[in-house]
């Protein structure tokens, strides 16, 4: 792929993620191993984000999955990404995820990993957030 922006995402839906972090672009890598059905992923540094109707803001915090119909952040993408799976145990998970108290258990949990990415294993000083204004 080249590394031009992309005007207009031709292939939805798209998981939009940090291409800068070495920790987040081992998961995508990981998990389009793992799971049977996978969206085409471009880092948002090669998107227009207008186009995707997603600013710099919002990309930094989250990773996301955006469809045709809806834009999908954090533990919501990726819940969204388990409920397109053809497993039944898969989509069961996805639904869970999305469905408080779990869901706001999930929140946390995605909050505390994306704060923390680079101190994880496969992070670089590169994959810390921003710090907030």
């Amino acid at each position: 792929m080249s590394n031009a922006p992309l005007s207009e995402p031709s292939i939805l839906p798209l998981l939009v993620f940090d291409g800068d972090c070495a920790f987040c672009t081992t998961w995508v890598n990981r998990l389009e191993k793992l799971l049977p059905k996978f969206p085409a992923t471009t880092p948002w540094q090669w998107l227009d984000l207008d186009s995707l109707g997603l600013t710099r803001d919002d990309v930094t915090e989250y990773a996301w999955l955006v469809t045709s119909g809806h834009q999908y952040a954090g533990h919501l993408a990726f819940s969204a990404l388990l409920r397109m799976q053809p497993s039944f145990a898969l989509r069961f998970a996805g639904n869970l995820i999305a469905t408080p108290p779990i869901s706001w258990i999930a929140a946390v949990a995605y909050s505390a990993v994306a704060k923390n990415r680079h101190r994880l294993p496969g992070g670089t000083p590169a994959c810390a957030m921003p710090p907030t204004a």
